[in-house]
This record gives C-alpha cells, structure tokens and sequence, in this order.
C-alpha cells in the first residue's frame, strides 16, 4: 500500500476519531460515538497492517490474535461495577507501549540522525519514556486503589513536595545527559535514572491522591496516555498516533478540569494529596446531631406511592451492589402509577466519570429523565420523596455547612431539601471521602439498611 494511500486512510480514522468524540458527549448519540471509534480504529489497524512498514505479518498475526483474544475475554467477564479498574490497567498498557517503543526507536540500529534532527529525535525518545513510564506506574497503583488491593487513604511521604522537585531537576539534568550522549554507552545511565524516576514518581503521585479525588485521577491519567501516544506517534513518525493521542491528551485534560470543578478542588491540590487525609477530620458537630430513623420497605413503598414527584440519587453504592436494574424497575412502575420519576446524577457519582449514566443506560433507564446535578439541584424543594441509593459524600450537605470539613465546597445534589429523603445504605458507615454524613440525622430522613439490591427487588415485589 502506497504512503499516499496509508495517509488518506489515516486521515479518515482521524474524523472518524474526532466524531466518536463528539458523539460520546451525550446519552443519546454514545452508541453512534462507540461505532464511529470502532470504524476509526479498523481504518487505522488496515492500513498500518498492510503499509510499506510492515515486513514480518507473522509477528503481526500473533500479536493481533493474542490481543482480540485477551480483549474478547475480558468484555465478556469485567462487570460494569470494574471498568474503572479496567480504564486503569488499560491506561497502564499505553503507558508501557510508549516506553517499549522509545528504548526500541533508540536502540535501532537503522536510524542514524545527525545535528538538529538527531536531538529533536532524542528529546521525543526521552520525554516518550518518561510519560510512559509515569503512566504506567501511576496506572497500576490507580487499578490496585480501585479494586482495594491499596488503601484507598493517601500515603504522604515526608518532603514529598521537595522529593518530587529533586526527581524533576534530576530528569532535566539527566536529559542534557542524554541529548548531548555521543554513543549507546554514554546514553544508557540517563535512560535507566530516567526510567527509575519515571516509575517512582507515577507511584509517588498516584498513592498521595485520596480516594474521593479517584474520577480525576482516572481522567488525568487518560490524559497521560494520550500524550504518551503522541510521543510514540513522534518517534514513529506516524501522524495518525499524534493526532490521536492529542485528542486523547487533552480531552482527557479537559475532563479533568470539569470533574475539579464539579469538586470545587484544584488540579494541583488534587496532585499534591486528596481528600481522606488520616489527621483531617471534620470540624463540625452536625455530623453527630441528632438520631437516625431507620424504615421499612412498606414505610418506603407506601411514601413513592403517595408522592406526585420522586428524585432518585444513585451512587457507587448502587453499582457495587449491581441494583441498577432493579431500581430502573421500580422507577417504571411509579411512573406506570402517574408518578414523576427522575434521576439525579453528580459528575463524581461512582469511581469513573459517567459511570453512572452507563449503569443506567445498561438498565434501560429513559435518557430523558437522567439529569445532571446542575439541573435538578434548585428542583429539591418541590421533590416529595428523594431515594438516595448507595451515595455518600455528592449528597453530604457538610460540603456546603461545615467550613472545617475536607470536602468543604464541594457541590453537592442538596436532597435535604426535599420533602422527605430516603437513604439505602448498608450501615452507617461513611463514604469514600473517610467523611461523616449529618443527612443521616435530619428530620425528614429515613434510613433503609441492607444490601441495595435486595431492598430494590422487594421493593418492587410490594409496588407492583
């Protein structure tokens, strides 16, 4: 296949990238956004495959069976509860491709640059690594946080600001080394100190983020692989790898901006240490006023069925307890009643963000009547009953109360303010943010205890 004709194609998968993206912007146009990223990835897999710059097909052939093979089983067997843990470990995969390609661009005897291209060529391998490395490393500790193989609490090293300010003068140092290296001998301690720093500072970075900060890590980090494409893209010369993993990079960075947002933190606060601190605990004495009511599924049932308007809140609770199904049950049964039923979400609700619009969507909940916190959160007061299922710290109203509070500021779906709340919960315990909920207390919320899901099903049995 001619270098013309790979170009043209290259340039197709490159619309049909950026149109997934703007298709995967709402519920509504996501499937058509997924197929346009499947038709974009095909494109760029053929014409890579059949380029002038393939000659060994067998190798090509192993790897790609080996790949589907892996990628088949792993749809058919992660839950949707585990795909932040998936996007985690697959960001770490990126990362390490990135890093193989550089020490294989390098170390190829076939390339001989000399002047100005030579240290272009250089400064793409090093920074190549270097983002790739760091993705890597911050990748697994973000999958291992996930899946609570790691404490979900920030581990602070002492000077860790300072530490990681040595490690950056230490990786420019060492990428004058490099650039300036006149032969392999020379270059191979720079890139073996680079590779170390690189691993150590994901590490470094990823396990002083707090478990509540866990969506923007995983955003931030999608970020990285998408820069650390970019870079593999340089150093191969392949412009269809830049331009998507420009894309990558940086709507990556975009949604992190908007998860902070939604968070009322800052970029770089969530870098230095999230929330959850082990000596950071709440100032306020809300969280302790007052005693919580406990209910009864036919309490509960009896209330959804009175009520004219219904707010339901899900959360990460929900997810684990995989109740989605049954809760989209129970909201068309009221609504067969001629009772408004919506859905309120929080763009931090669960570990991923819009991890609860696809939990939803996989349960056949309508997309009309799944709203965004920004505009349902002035609705509450004309709410009759508001079912809090499995959240936690997106509806603790110590974010807006209590100053000395870790989540201070953050925005909050405000379900105090209905007419009645009612919160699906296996215990008191508090959420992700290690933050205790004074929502427990107030007077017009009730407590349902008990696995999510069992609660639902009865639910429904009592309903219909």
């Amino acid at each position: 296949m001619s270098e013309g004709l790979v170009n043209s194609i290259y340039l197709g998968a490159a619309i049909m990238f950026i149109l997934a993206l703007s298709g995967l912007s709402s519920n509504e146009n996501a499937r058509r956004g997924n197929l346009y990223g499947m038709l974009g990835m095909g494109l760029a897999i053929i014409a890579t495959v059949f380029s002038d710059a393939v000659t060994n097909y067998w190798v090509i052939l192993i790897c790609m069976t080996l790949g589907s093979v892996l990628g088949l089983i792993l749809a058919r067997r992660v839950k949707m509860t585990q795909m932040p843990q998936l996007v985690a470990i697959l960001h770490s995969l990126v990362g390490l491709a990135a890093m193989s390609v550089g020490y294989a661009t390098y170390l190829d005897p076939e390339i001989h640059l000399l002047g100005a291209e030579k240290t272009i060529h250089d400064i793409e391998v090093y920074l190549g690594i270097y983002i790739g490395g760091m993705t890597f490393s911050g990748s697994v500790i973000a999958f291992g946080k996930l899946s609570a193989m790691i404490n979900s609490r920030p581990v602070l090293l002492p000077a860790r600001h300072l530490l990681n300010l040595i490690m950056l003068f230490v990786v420019v140092y060492y990428g004058f080394e490099f650039v300036n290296a006149e032969n392999l001998s020379d270059a191979t301690i720079p890139l073996i100190v680079l590779t170390v720093i690189a691993l150590v500072f994901g590490v470094h970075m990823v396990i002083a983020i707090g478990g509540a900060d866990m969506p923007v890590v995983i955003s931030m980090l999608n970020s990285y692989s998408g820069w650390a494409a970019a870079a593999t893209g340089f150093m191969l010369s392949n412009d269809l790898l830049i331009v998507t993993g420009a894309l990558v990079g940086s709507s990556g960075a975009i949604l992190s901006y908007i998860m902070c947002t939604a968070m009322n933190r800052n970029f770089f606060s969530v870098i230095a240490g999230g929330f959850g601190k082990p000596d950071v605990t709440s100032s306020g004495s809300t969280a302790v006023a007052g005693e919580a009511v406990a209910t009864s599924i036919e309490e509960v049932a009896q209330l959804l069925s009175s009520a004219k308007k219904v707010m339901i809140v899900p959360g990460y609770g929900m997810a684990m307890a995989q109740a989605q199904r049954a809760v989209s049950d129970v909201s068309r049964i009221l609504m067969g009643k001629g009772v408004n039923v919506i859905f309120g979400i929080h763009p931090v609700a669960g570990r991923m963000p819009g991890h609860m619009n696809v939990l939803l969507a996989e349960a056949k909940v309508p997309y009309d009547v799944v709203f965004e916190m920004d505009e349902v959160n002035d609705d509450f007061p004309n709410v009759d009953v508001t079912l809090v299922i499995g959240a936690n710290d997106t509806v603790n109203p110590a974010a807006l109360d209590d100053p000395g509070s870790p989540i201070s500021g953050m925005p909050v779906l405000e379900v105090w303010k209905s007419k009645m709340t009612v919160v699906l919960k296996r215990s008191m315990a508090t959420g992700y943010a290690g933050v205790d909920n004074p929502l427990f207390y107030k007077d017009n919320t009730r407590m349902l205890f008990g696995d999510a899901k069992s609660n639902m099903d009865d639910l429904v049995k009592v309903l219909g």
